[in-house]
């Protein structure tokens, strides 16, 4: 067996090779960008008004002038006008240019209106404030989104400010994802006293989804003709495949065999790992297969700690910091191996991220992943990890 970190440092040495493709900007959502999205003007492209009121000139408050007559209204989205005259404002509007040669905008809960005057209420007042001073953002040719973003409503918000229509972005992995064993039946089916229901394959899926990636699936049974003639057709058009089950040394465990059979390299077979040991992972040229552990738990908890950190090197997704979470109770490590813990987040008043065990009955107790949002990885034991002690989070739940 490996370590889960040289089971990492594996994996992530063996990503998937994007090409680059172009697509519609309103179709880019959880995509890669692939180049710099840069600023097509100066940003703001004008002195831009930052507050409704009027647009005085900052020697006139310098001369003692408190009272202003109104010459004219810049609107949002109207030509600049000028303010030539002094003891005079122009009356502006949020997002508009503001009038040349003004450089002070005092809002209207400042002042007193009164038909065509107005008269300023405040005590002080900045040259310059409320103007949002053009290109004090960025300027024409800088990098408003690095490439290697992942692209959120955010990034497609800019993208089509500067007018882009349609972006680069990295190409998807295929991917299809099996299931096997005879002890499994289709979800519409009633299982009988010997059965379950199928599910990995359909919450791999909606892992995939949520990051943007449509995964095939099928099933396979407890026969080595079929999974080899299965994975075989399945190496040749994905670039990745996933298997849940079979893969550990029971009689009817034939995925190892059928992987040796095939011509794919095994790269490690056993991670010192609780879930998860039995996991297997190899390479066939540039195509990869993630042999899983069938145990619910333990296919979600390798999902979250090898595939998706595969997924995002893949795709040469911008690196995130690792997060942490500290325990808010102790927990013994009774095993020598490395424990994903699943726990429950909440964030302390500090901004600490806070970790509670939920302690389930194994990795068959697939229903005990409802009532956590992710795991915590325990260094291997026998050993007790104190309240407040801080471990690597793999968090499989949106917390916002």
């Amino acid at each position: 067996m490996i370590s889960p970190e040289e089971a990492t440092k594996i994996v992530l040495s063996h990503p998937f090779h994007f090409v680059e493709e172009k697509i519609n900007v309103h179709h880019s959502l959880g995509r890669t960008l692939r180049v710099d999205i840069l600023a097509d003007t100066d940003l703001p492209p004008f002195n831009r008004i930052m507050m409704d009121g009027v647009a005085i000139r900052f020697e006139d408050w310098e001369k003692g002038i408190r009272s202003y007559k109104v010459a004219a209204t810049q609107r949002a989205g109207s030509p600049v006008i000028a303010l030539n005259e002094a003891g005079k404002c122009i009356e502006v509007m949020t997002g508009g240019v503001c009038p040349r040669l003004a450089d002070v905008i005092i809002p209207y809960e400042e002042l007193e209106m009164n038909g065509e005057e107005c008269t300023l209420l405040c005590e002080n007042v900045r040259q310059g404030q409320n103007i949002h001073v053009l290109a004090s953002d960025k300027k024409q040719g800088d990098v408003l989104i690095s490439a290697g973003s992942k692209i959120s409503a955010a990034e497609i918000g800019i993208a089509v400010s500067v007018g882009m229509t349609s972006l680069k972005v990295a190409s998807l992995p295929r991917i299809h994802i099996f299931s096997t064993g005879d002890e499994l039946v289709d979800t519409d089916i009633i299982p009988e006293a010997h059965q379950i229901r199928r599910s990995n394959v359909f919450a791999l899926q909606q892992i995939l989804k949520s990051r943007g990636v449509e995964a095939t699936q099928s099933h396979l049974p407890d026969d080595y003709e079929m999974m080899r003639s299965n994975i075989q057709e399945q190496l040749q058009l994905c670039d990745a495949v996933l298997l849940t089950g079979a893969v550990s040394k029971g009689k009817f465990d034939f995925v190892p065999k059928v992987m040796v059979d095939l011509g794919v390299e095994k790269l490690f077979h056993g991670i010192s790992q609780r879930p998860g040991k039995p996991m297997w992972f190899g390479c066939k040229k540039e195509k990869v297969v993630f042999a899983l552990p069938g145990n619910p738990v333990s296919t979600f908890m390798c999902a979250h700690k090898y595939f998706i950190p595969w997924l995002r090197k893949s795709l040469s997704i911008q690196e995130s910091p690792q997060p942490f979470a500290k325990l808010i109770s102790s927990f013994d490590n009774k095993t020598t191996l490395t424990y994903f813990l699943q726990v429950k987040i909440s964030f302390s008043s500090f901004g600490e991220i806070l970790a509670e065990p939920i302690v389930g009955r194994g990795s068959g107790d697939y229903a005990n992943l409802s009532g956590a949002d992710g795991f915590l990885e325990i260094p291997a034991g026998p050993a007790t990890n104190k309240k407040g002690t801080a471990f690597p989070l793999f968090l499989y739940r949106d917390m916002l």
